[in-house]
C-alpha cells in the first residue's frame, strides 16, 4: 500500500533568480517532479506549501485506476 505524501520524503529545492524564485519538489517514490515560480517576498513557508499542493495534485491526477479525465475514446 502506498504511503501518503506527508508520510514520505520529498526533496524541495529553492533556486533564487533575480526578482523570482523557482521551487521544485521531487517525490523519489514515484519519480515525479513539479515546479513553481514565485515571489521571494512570499516567504519560504508559503512557497513550500504551494509546491507541495501542486505535487499532491499531480500525484492524484496520475494515480493508477483514475479515469483519463477529459474526453472519451470512441
Amino acid at each position: 500500500m502506498a504511503r501518503k505524501l506527508n508520510e514520505r520524503s520529498v526533496i524541495i529545492e529553492f533556486l533564487p533568480s533575480g526578482s523570482y524564485v523557482k521551487v521544485s519538489a521531487f517525490d523519489p517514490a514515484t519519480m515525479t517532479e513539479v515546479s513553481i515560480v514565485g515571489n521571494p517576498a512570499s516567504g519560504e513557508a508559503i512557497l513550500r506549501q504551494t509546491v507541495m499542493r501542486k505535487l499532491k495534485y499531480v500525484l492524484e491526477k496520475n494515480a493508477p485506476g483514475k479515469p483519463a479525465g477529459r474526453g472519451k475514446l470512441v
